[in-house]
């Protein structure tokens, strides 16, 4: 399903590329965003010298498209105005009460001159005080739910701990682009993490990974097996209450600062899918969190401690984190952060948020994201997710009355908290162009740009994204054909950003619309597995465990009825998620099983609601098809061809998920599909036996 005759992409490629009008030189996207190049000279005045002002003032002489000759000045003084790294901007001046405001200032002066933004005098301050990759990188280079080649950090065999220059060159460019959109942080591997991470070979290279970030502003981090303590310290056991255990980290963490002195902290997933964790000793997430904390805190570091507890257990997996964390609010250590996913379950296309957002008040919590598109078609699909992600964070939670957003229950702005943060799971590997598909990068740019500030909308970004990525290659054709390229904006610009703001709903209508979720194939969460259960296997594994389709209809019941999930939700969304009525189509199958004749908002029965949203998944990418067709002449041939092959793979997997999940559902309800809707092209047993091979 997933895979295309590698003779048939180089010949599609090759026809493709000699038909295009304009040839220009290949275009790999290793830039991403950052091809801004000068076009006149800037003088650049700052009294004071350091690694970072060095940095922003070469910056502001290799990428200027200001006015020639124009005087800037860069000022690190106190502002009131200026809160933590942000900065105060004008045409000419950048003021911060940081070197890092400053460079951050420097990137946003360029990407303005560069999008054709006016610039004003303001002060931009982040939303959140910090901004963190998470890589789920492992520590023989492999990434778990990785879809862009291995790691940037780590390899195996006889160099895997050699550091050289294309190391040292590959860093810094990833260093410059989180830069480049305020990021200021990374966990440098995977949340199941290996105790030899804590090693001395290993930390020696997170020294020098650490070294070539430092000037960019981006701290390191690590994930830490709680175990560690009895697999390569010697102890006997790991529980958080042994004086032994408790001196052996203490330990650990000042021999970590002394080889990196600004190290960042831990992040911790700590009994959930198996990982080791306080419980295994009779101890609460409290004691676990609040002994790492105490060791990081001398040195100024912190604990993100995940509240993805998925375990075995009777009850919704939904409700799990909010029971096993809402107990303890207030009892963890200032400088503990609970990083919770941003739906109950596990970044599904579609979830309500997390309820521990605003829900836990006397405690930081930060969210985590999911850029890499584990299940959202990887590295294949085209979907931008910021427009999940404004969803999410704009979402009213009600903790504190109207408008109490998530945004504004995580960054500050409505309960106390220590510090503020939010994370994002990396979709970065050693792929030319970083994230295995070129349109892939604008999610690593809307994560860093939310992060910053959590108020864009995700118009804006994309229009940043694709002025700042294709921008270029316009400015450079336009020199041979200005009036084709003359109308940019109306003929390119416009109807790929609309593909865009559309590509997250297209691919939750025809994956799993109306609230349906966790419904994916066996444990690749790429393709349709709604039957997918094998006799052993826990049922909070299987897709029946979500859809729980039947003769009499479809859907989780989470009201009062059946998990009673939806009491974890403040009112007025109790009552509103509670009755069918009022919940939002988009969630009515997460929250109701409901009849398969039960008549929805439009007028139809949910059976005929269904097909429909399947038909519109399937007949939307096709339409993608055709804008990116018609935008041929504006790009560079590599890009074009690019983006056509994965649009390609898309429409045919949309098309598999729709057939899917119509004839599988159908057999429950044998209803006819409406006939108006194009009939299904693959067999249901052919699809299964397939499936069942692979993923047994």
């Amino acid at each position: 399903m997933k895979n295309i005759s590698f003779k048939v992409e180089l010949t599609i490629g090759f026809i493709v590329i000699t038909l295009v009008n304009f040839s220009l030189n290949a275009e790999n996207g290793h830039n991403l965003w950052l091809r801004g190049k000068s076009i006149t000279n800037v003088n650049v005045i700052c009294s004071e010298k350091s690694p970072t002002l060095k940095i922003a003032k070469q910056e502001l002489q290799q990428c200027w498209q200001g006015e020639s000759n124009a005087t800037i000045s860069l000022v690190i003084k106190n502002d009131k105005a200026i809160k933590g790294d942000g900065f105060r901007i004008s045409d000419n001046k950048i003021q911060a009460k940081t070197e890092l405001g400053i460079l951050y200032g420097v990137y946003e002066l360029l990407r303005r001159q560069q999008i054709g933004k006016s610039i004003c005098e303001e002060v931009c301050n982040p939303s959140y005080e910090r901004r963190i990759l998470n890589h789920w990188d492992n520590l023989d280079g492999t990434i778990e739910r990785g879809y862009a080649g291995h790691s940037i950090f780590w390899r195996k065999g006889k160099d895997a701990f050699e550091v050289t220059e294309i190391d040292k060159q590959l860093w810094q460019e990833y260093a410059r682009a989180n830069a480049s959109i305020g990021i200021n942080g990374t966990v440098l591997n995977n949340v199941n993490a290996s105790p030899s991470v804590l090693t001395i070979d290993y930390l020696k290279r997170v020294k020098a990974i650490a070294d070539v970030l430092r000037p960019y502003g981006v701290k390191t981090y690590l994930s830490v097996n709680f175990a560690s303590p009895a697999v390569i310290g010697g102890l006997k056991t790991a529980d958080p209450l042994d004086p032994l255990v408790i001196n052996w980290w203490k330990t650990k963490v000042k021999e970590i600062y002394a080889i990196i002195p600004d190290f960042g902290g831990f992040l911790v997933k700590a009994n959930s899918e198996g990982q080791p964790g306080p419980q295994d000793f009779g101890r609460t997430h409290v004691d676990g969190a609040n002994m790492l904390a105490d060791a990081l805190l001398p040195y100024g570091g912190i604990v993100m401690w995940r509240a993805f507890v998925y375990s075995p257990s009777n009850e919704d997996r939904a409700k799990q984190a909010y029971l096993e964390f809402m107990p303890f609010d207030g009892q963890f250590r200032d400088n503990v952060i609970i990083q919770v996913k941003n739906g109950p379950v596990d970044f599904q296309p579609r979830e309500p948020f997390s309820p521990l957002f605003g829900g836990m008040k006397k405690t930081s919590v930060m969210p985590e994201l999911q850029i890499t598109q584990e299940y959202l078609g990887q590295s294949v699909h085209l979907v931008f997710l910021a427009t999940m992600w404004e969803e999410f964070l704009q979402s009213d939670t009600y903790q504190a009355g109207q408008k109490s957003t998530v945004a504004r229950c995580t960054d500050g702005s409505i309960f106390p908290q220590k510090h503020t943060a939010i994370a994002g799971v990396a979709n970065i590997g050693l792929d030319t162009n970083w994230c295995g598909h070129l349109f892939a990068q604008s999610n690593w740019y809307a994560f860093g740009r939310l992060a910053w500030n959590n108020y864009l909308t995700s118009d804006q970004i994309a229009d940043e994204w694709l002025k700042l990525t294709f921008g270029q290659s316009a400015e450079k054709k336009n020199e041979v054909n200005s009036i084709m390229f003359a109308d940019w904006n109306i003929n390119f610009l416009q109807p790929v950003k609309q593909m865009m703001l559309n590509s997250r709903e297209t691919a939750v209508n025809y994956m799993m619309p109306l609230g349906l979720h966790h419904i994916f194939a066996a444990d690749h969460h790429y393709g349709p597995g709604p039957w997918w259960a094998p006799k052993g296997v826990r049922k909070d594994w299987t897709p029946p465990y979500y859809h729980q389709a039947d003769s009499s209809g479809i859907g989780f019941n989470r009201t009062e009825t059946g998990s009673n999930a939806v009491s974890q939700y403040h009112e007025p969304l109790q009552s509103i998620f509670s009755n069918p009525k009022s919940c939002p189509d988009i969630y009515l199958l997460w929250f109701h099983h409901l009849p398969w004749n039960y008549i929805m908002k439009s007028g139809r029965t949910l059976w005929n609601e269904l097909c429909y949203h399947y038909e519109e998944g399937v007949q939307q990418v096709r339409e993608f098809q055709k804008t990116w067709d018609k935008v041929q002449p504006y790009l560079d041939a590599e890009q074009f061809v690019h983006v056509q092959n994965k649009l390609r793979e898309q429409c045919i997997n949309a098309q598999v998920w729709k057939d899917a999940c119509l004839l599988y559902f159908q057999q429950f309800n044998g209803l006819p599909i409406p006939y108006d809707i194009e009939r299904p092209v693959h067999n249901l047993e052919e699809l299964m036996k397939s499936d069942m091979q692979k993923y047994p």
